[in-house]
């Protein structure tokens, strides 16, 4: 995976300078608890909430487990269809197939729809060494390109900008990427989205080439799924007469009858809507209103090693809504560019590390970024235990072991910095299997309680910085048992 943003720091560094801008705070709280009190009201209007989100959890844990099936599946849909599928084994590989398809087109514009995939693996990038200039028609994902920024949130790429920071990213960007933003601009909402309405509308109207992702692909008849809120994805899926769409392996669903789920849990899930505004379905080519050529670039990207997890793999249930993101206390703090991808936030913390391992300082520190208090879990619509895989990673990070990179089994060395902590978790394993050392050790804690230090000394100062350490009580509990029950009610 090649979507780690270029010289970021690992995350406990980044999210100190974050939580140090007011100005990005704010916007984050307002623009999270906004979203994430309109989608508790959404989700309380059915009685059933619970029920879907089992039958979700259920079809993607079963698609997962018959995955490689249900790929051949939509490769005959989608080819009978008179599309063409190609398989990326990585970022890499994606690029150069999107880059040739387009070049075999003769043109040097694309038009995209939003796509996590493509951020992924950083597609933009790729077609501009090419030559090719790739636009996107996300109102967000506009702002964010114009800004020369990153994204920071799943579903509002641009949620750290207020409207007076985009108003002047458009009045002094706008005219060179394309139509000027109008004279006298305000920070109106109408008024920047009609400048980014008369912007984009003279790309749409030229493209020949649109590039999009998929929310799901339907595998009995290899059609693809794109939901979104303003309609430039239906003018990207309908106007260009070639598409390519990369789409990571994971969206596969295997019957229509399955999008009858996502499409009530997804729009509540991630704008607090009862239905999405715009839903577009394609299959296969078109003579008459849509693209005449097809390509479908099945993106695996680190998702099969991801698979290969027994724990791990549930990240891949993920359908992108970013509610785990709008109740998180640490991403509210922080923003979503202090973990240094391009899936920030809870689902960030576990997907990331998995797709492009924990070899590197940023990575290995991801599933610490977290307060394990389950906000995440309770609310994510296909039951995703991210606390379970956040502590499963933390075990990788500091223990190594075996897993899969790339196909092949190996066995991943601990991370640097954690030779303390695994001390101190190997100590703690021979105490709990040795019960007479365990009450030796607590009754010594009691009796020197006064002479305990307020704060941990060496790298443990690390974790008491931030909190108190707990008094040791006066008397252990086994004693405390044996005093008050003496052995009674079979006490021991």
């Amino acid at each position: 995976m090649s979507g780690t943003f270029v010289g970021m720091p690992a995350f406990p560094e980044a999210a100190r300078t974050a939580v140090r801008n007011p100005t990005l705070r704010g916007n984050l709280r307002h623009a999270t608890h906004t979203i994430r009190d309109k989608r508790a009201r959404a989700v309380a209007e059915l009685d059933d909430w619970a029920a879907l989100r089992e039958a979700g959890r259920r079809i993607k844990d079963h698609t997962l487990r018959h995955l490689d099936r249900y790929l051949v599946q939509v490769e005959e849909a989608v080819t009978a269809a008179g599309g063409t599928v190609h398989w990326a084994a990585d970022a890499e590989e994606a690029n150069a197939i999107v880059a040739r398809l387009v070049k075999e087109t003769g043109e040097r514009e694309v038009v995209k729809v939003k796509s996590m995939a493509t951020q992924e693996i950083s597609l933009n990038e790729a077609l501009e060494a090419e030559g090719i200039h790739a636009y996107e028609t996300d109102l967000a994902e506009l702002i964010v390109q114009l800004g020369k920024d990153r994204p920071s949130h799943i579903l509002v790429p641009a949620i750290h900008r207020n409207r007076g920071e985009i108003r002047d990213i458009f009045r002094s960007e706008m005219g060179e990427w394309g139509r000027p933003a109008p004279e006298g601009l305000t920070d109106a909402p109408a008024e920047l989205a009609e400048a980014a309405r008369l912007h984009l509308r003279e790309k749409f109207l030229r493209a020949k080439v649109g590039i999009s992702g998929a929310n799901f692909v339907v595998a009995e008849t290899g059609t693809l799924v794109v939901v979104e809120s303003e309609g430039n994805g239906r003018m990207c899926l309908t106007l260009p007469e070639t598409l390519i769409s990369v789409v990571g392996i994971e969206k596969v669903v295997p019957r229509w009858q399955d999008l009858e789920v996502f499409l009530q849990t997804l729009p509540r899930s991630s704008t607090a809507e009862r239905m999405n505004p715009y839903t577009s379905m394609w299959t296969g080519t078109t003579d008459e209103d849509g693209p005449g050529t097809f390509h479908l670039v099945l993106l695996d990207n680190g998702r099969t090693d991801t698979l290969a997890d027994e724990v791990g793999r549930q990240a891949l249930r993920c359908i992108r809504c970013s509610a785990c993101l709008n109740v998180c206390p640490v991403y509210e703090r922080a923003g979503g560019h202090a973990y240094g991808s391009v899936y920030p936030g809870p689902i960030g913390a576990i997907l990331s590390p998995q797709l492009r391992g924990t070899g590197s300082e940023i990575d290995a520190s991801l599933p610490y970024a977290s307060s394990l208090c389950g906000a995440c879990y309770e609310v994510c619509p296909v039951a995703i235990d991210i606390p379970e895989v956040l502590v499963h990673l933390r075990e990788r990070v500091v223990q190594g072991g075996p897993a899969v990179r790339r196909g092949n089994r190996v066995v991943l060395r601990p991370a640097k910095g954690h030779a303390a902590e695994r001390a101190a978790m190997r100590a703690a394993q021979w105490a709990f299997t040795h019960p007479g050392a365990l009450r030796a050790g607590q009754r010594l804690a009691s009796r020197t309680r006064r002479f305990h230090p307020r704060t941990l000394p060496g790298p443990g100062r690390a974790w008491s910085g931030t909190r108190d350490l707990p008094e040791v009580p006066a008397e252990p509990f086994r004693d405390w048992w044996q005093r008050t029950r003496g052995g009674k009610d079979g006490a021991k």
